[in-house]
């Protein structure tokens, strides 16, 4: 199905593509974009509402006869054409390019003829400059000519194979984007459809006996793109409860992708004005405004240099992004504590269930599980997400090779603020790696595809995960597993051994003693070198020794030796060496443990609620019996190893295997060689 539809995309691509080559030579190439893309919404537009135009053109001729009021005017009109706006005039596409000494005037009497909320979206794209640009140079009416020839309009019915769904002219205003813009990968924004499906299937099953009508459910994409999810989100909400009502928000940092989302929501007869433009980061386009779903594919990766400064006083001011801060070079969980701060407060509702709250499902490559070691901003966020807000409800993680930019492995996390008791402080785990069918022909980094029954199947495996969690007599399905979520914490412990050293003088050392800055800030350096050149390949077991021989050795010199610690340090550190059976070196008498070698240093990571000290008896003890932890630098920190906790082990073939196969390839390759040399 999707390599199909796939098929119809590349087909109207291709031909909206062939149109700049209209523009070439009187236009710059970085320019197509901003002519092509206002064109192809607008015949879009045309197309959707080509099926009522002559009932509408009744309709405004019946208007003017009666002489109805304006108000009036705008709700009839919107009934008549079946959507959320609508065109009253008589021009056509084809009329307009058919005449070329008046296309600009008539495709400005068209254009002005759209209902207000429509032209908005278009004056985005300057798109009245556009027509005048056009018509300069004489190319307007070639343009609207070859746009007339493409067919944009809506399915007409399940049979209607020609027409062009919103999901569908999702993934064509998607290429387009990347075709136009050389900042834009391919894929940046787009999630496969099947991925969509799956994402919210996985967000809705859950709450499919509460969708019920009479209700209105809101729905959030941060990063919302042409609002590919928006629109199965909403869609899989009304084939669950036809008669619920669905708000749909977003907001978008690509200007033609907000544009786009805009006319969508039009024609979904959604309020346009709902998809704010801007960086969700810093400027969060729905304050105060809170949701019941949250949805979203954010690009992997992102750097937030560029808005360091205000992240930092948000996150300061204890607004979205106070759990902590992710590397620079990753936004992903600045994205996610964004759609925390959107979920609506839940209330336990006195039946062992939750009034209000929210649900959220998010893509993320596999960095967020684990990035960052214990404190981070990355471990410090997932910590507070699991450990002291208990939100995460599970992570899905998907096969590779399902987008069109990158073939890394990716995964669905879904939180939830009203996860159900018997999920409190849990987390389930479904690998969905297996679930995939090879594609015919790649597109891009795109070579698998989730099909039907496979999105069918990873969604009654989650269901049937979340009701095991409830009912200890039902089994697991065997690629789900659930876990405390502590489990996920450790503890970073640091492993200190003694400083051991034993006492040599070389001429290396007494280079060094010449060179030190410490030793000769206390005593002229050269001189005190000079007189130890009697103590070259003499070695001391102690630091006592090794110093009463150094005294006396200065003696003749008529040097003393100094007594200041920076001094005392700069001599050991010349003078000593390190040695396995050496004296242990202690800072001040009276110290519980000798110094540590920082050479020696070695950092574990304990199991949250495992004892350290009897860690350290069982693992490090029997190793190296005079390790000790240092508490004062134990940091907690919380990963989620989703590989290591589905890792099965494969013990190791036989030798006997081994050996019998080594000795077939020689035999082959004596073969082989006998037959080159004959």
């Amino acid at each position: 199905m999707v390599e199909q539809d796939h098929s119809r995309h590349s087909e109207m691509i291709n031909f909206i593509w062939k149109v700049a080559d209209l523009l070439r030579g009187d236009f710059r190439a970085h320019d197509y974009g901003k002519i092509i893309l206002p064109f192809t919404v607008l015949r879009r537009l045309d197309s959707v509402l080509e099926p009522t135009k002559a009932e509408v053109l009744a309709e405004v001729a019946e208007m003017e006869e009666r002489g109805r009021p304006l108000a009036y005017r705008e709700m009839k009109l919107r009934e008549v054409a079946g959507h959320g706006f609508y065109n009253t005039s008589e021009l056509t596409f084809k009329r307009i390019g058919r005449d070329h000494s008046q296309a600009k005037s008539l495709l400005k009497s068209y254009y002005s003829a759209f209902s207000e909320n429509a032209r908005e979206i278009l004056d985005r794209y300057n798109f009245e400059q556009h027509i005048s640009d056009l018509q300069e140079k004489g190319l307007l009416y070639q343009v609207v000519g070859e746009f007339a020839k493409i067919d944009l309009r809506l399915p007409q019915g399940p049979d209607d194979k020609d027409g062009i769904d919103n999901h569908q002219m999702g993934y064509i205003f998607e290429e387009l984007i990347r075709k136009f813009s050389e900042d834009n990968p391919a894929g940046e924004h787009f999630t496969p459809r099947e991925v969509v499906r799956l994402m919210v299937n996985l967000l809705l099953a859950p709450d499919e006996g509460t969708l019920g009508a009479g209700k209105t459910r809101t729905v959030l994409d941060p990063a919302c793109g042409t609002g590919g999810i928006l629109s199965e989100t909403e869609d899989h909400i009304k084939r669950k409860a036809p008669h619920t009502t669905v708000g749909l928000y977003g907001q978008e940092l690509n200007p033609e992708s907000h544009a786009i989302c805009q006319s969508d929501l039009l024609i979904k007869e959604q309020e346009p004005d709902n998809i704010k433009y801007g960086n969700s980061f810093t400027q969060d386009g729905h304050k105060e405004q809170k949701f019941d779903y949250l949805v979203a594919n954010p690009p992997f990766g992102v750097e937030w240099k560029k808005v360091k400064q205000e992240v930092e006083r948000f996150a300061r001011n204890g607004d979205r992004f106070h759990a902590g801060l992710p590397r620079i070079s990753d936004g992903s969980f600045l994205f996610l504590q964004h759609m925390i701060s959107k979920m609506k407060p839940a209330h336990p509702d006195g039946k062992g269930g939750f009034e209000g709250g929210s649900r959220i499902a998010i893509v993320f490559n596999g960095s967020p599980l684990f990035s960052g070691g214990a404190g981070s901003g990355e471990s410090e966020i997932r910590r507070w997400i699991l450990e002291k807000e208990d939100l995460l409800e599970a992570i899905v993680a998907l096969p590779d090779q399902l987008f069109y930019n990158t073939g890394i492995s990716t995964y669905f996390w879904i939180l939830s603020n009203r996860k159900q008791r018997s999920l409190k402080d849990k987390v389930i785990l479904l690998d969905a790696r297996g679930q995939w069918t090879k594609m015919r022909k790649s597109l891009g980094d795109k070579r698998k595809v989730i099909s039907d029954a496979q999105i069918t199947a990873v969604t009654d495996m989650y269901m049937e995960a979340v009701a095991a969690a409830a009912d200890e007599e039902q089994s697991l399905p065997e690629n789900a597993k659930i876990f405390e979520a502590k489990e996920f914490g450790y503890q970073r412990i640091t492993v200190e051994r003694p400083l051991k050293l034993r006492f040599e003088v070389t001429e290396e050392t007494l280079t060094a003693l010449r060179a030190s800055a410490a030793i000769d800030k206390a005593v002229d350096a050269g001189a005190f070198a000079d007189a130890l050149k009697s103590l070259v390949g003499e070695r001391w077991a102690t630091k006592v020794e090794a110093w009463d021989a150094i005294r006396q050795a200065l003696v003749p010199a008529g040097l003393m030796m100094p007594t200041g610690k920076p001094f005392q340090k700069a001599l050991r550190d010349v003078v000593g060496v390190r040695d396995p059976e050496g004296e242990e070196q202690y800072l001040k008498k009276g110290d519980l443990h000798a110094e540590p070698d920082p050479d020696l240093r070695d950092n574990e990571n304990v199991p949250l609620e495992e004892d350290i000290d009897a860690y350290m008896k069982r693992e490090v003890l029997p190793h190296v019996p005079d390790a000790w932890v240092d508490h004062t630098k134990t940091k907690i920190g919380y990963e989620i190893p989703f590989t290591r906790k589905f890792y099965v082990y494969e013990p190791p073939r036989p030798l006997e295997t081994i050996d019998a196969e080594l000795t077939s390839l020689e035999t082959e390759i004596q073969r082989l060689l006998g037959e080159v040399t004959k």
